[in-house]
């Protein structure tokens, strides 16, 4: 069976490009000798090249067929790492914006004025104390609520990904990388 793959244009150096788009997950792919057909324009270009089974050989020499189903779990796979990266992101500014809020409450505390500057959007206001110390506690159980479910994401994300990687590694053995660099 045919998988077709568009690459990025340009110098392939005779081996799949590797980075988080497009995980390290095959072997070496030795190109066509022509040209395949150009799909888009300019930079973006991306060139159809059609993989066979046949072209995927582990070191023994042994050949390991791609179905369209394992591209799809390598692609899943693929998808699932990228927003794992995307959350631990989220999960660090989330984290920061919680402790930020922490350091303004205790700010707060410390202070001995009733009317304090408060940001709202991009313009500071005149808010007394108390409302502010209000304003604060919501915003830090808003960002805590969020910090859970960022978490909870993670965890589904990652129990995916483990299983995925049973999957792929109990087909393709040595022949796939999934772990990270």
């Amino acid at each position: 069976m045919n998988l077709p793959l568009n690459l990025p244009s340009g110098p392939y150096n005779r081996t799949l490009a590797r980075s988080r788009l497009l995980p390290s997950t095959l072997l070496p792919l030795e190109l066509p000798s022509s040209p395949a057909p150009a799909v888009g324009n300019g930079k973006h270009a991306t060139e159809l090249v059609t993989l066979k089974g046949a072209d995927f050989v582990k070191g023994g020499g042994s050949e390991t067929e791609v179905t369209w189903e394992d591209q799809q779990n390598i692609n899943r796979f693929s998808k699932l790492n990228n927003r794992f990266h995307e959350l631990e992101d989220e999960i660090k500014a989330a984290k920061e914006r919680n402790d930020n809020l922490e350091d303004a409450s205790n700010e707060l505390i410390l202070t001995d004025e009733e009317v304090v500057r408060f940001q709202i959007g991009e313009v500071f206001a005149h808010v007394p104390k108390d409302e502010v110390e209000e304003r604060i506690e919501q915003m830090k159980e808003v960002t805590t609520k969020n910090l859970e479910k960022l978490e909870e994401e993670k965890e589904s994300v990652l129990a995916q990904m483990a299983e995925l990687k049973k999957i792929l590694y109990a087909k393709f053995k040595d022949s796939i990388n999934l772990e990270e660099d």
